[in-house]
């Protein structure tokens, strides 16, 4: 891959402190599996979003490990969706807190922002 020419992320991972709780949060609001990787060091824990070969966006992980910490401040993952309305409610009802509703942003669409239950701040976008 060139790295001129690929976009620029290529993978992301967003830090968890109880891997239950937010392994139910991300299931309901996306209704997407996630699954275990397994062969990792016996202190960490990761569970990867499904991602399909040749499909355009990128994938990445929940990961709990003891040198990581969950939580607003870092860098903002924006998940594609079909309507950011949709997934923000979802996002409340599993727990999580709707930082900013639905919101245009003129030709690109829409964006809102939610919290997870582990205190992590994710993006939503979507064309409608």
């Amino acid at each position: 891959m060139d790295p001129i020419t690929s976009n620029p992320v290529g993978w992301f991972e967003i830090y968890v402190s109880d891997m239950d709780r937010a392994l139910a949060f991300y299931t309901a609001v996306f209704g997407r599996p996630l699954t275990k990787l397994s062969g990792v060091a016996a202190n960490r824990e990761i569970y990867l979003f499904e991602g399909r070969e040749g499909a355009k966006g990128i994938s990445g992980a929940l990961v709990k490990h003891p040198m990581t910490c969950p939580g607003k401040g870092g860098a903002l993952v924006y998940f594609s969706c079909h309507d950011v309305a949709e997934e923000a409610q979802r996002a409340l009802e599993a727990g999580g807190l709707i930082a900013r509703k639905k919101s245009p942003i003129g030709e690109y669409g829409f964006v809102a922002l939610v919290e997870d239950t582990e205190g992590n701040l994710i993006g939503l976008h979507s064309q409608h």
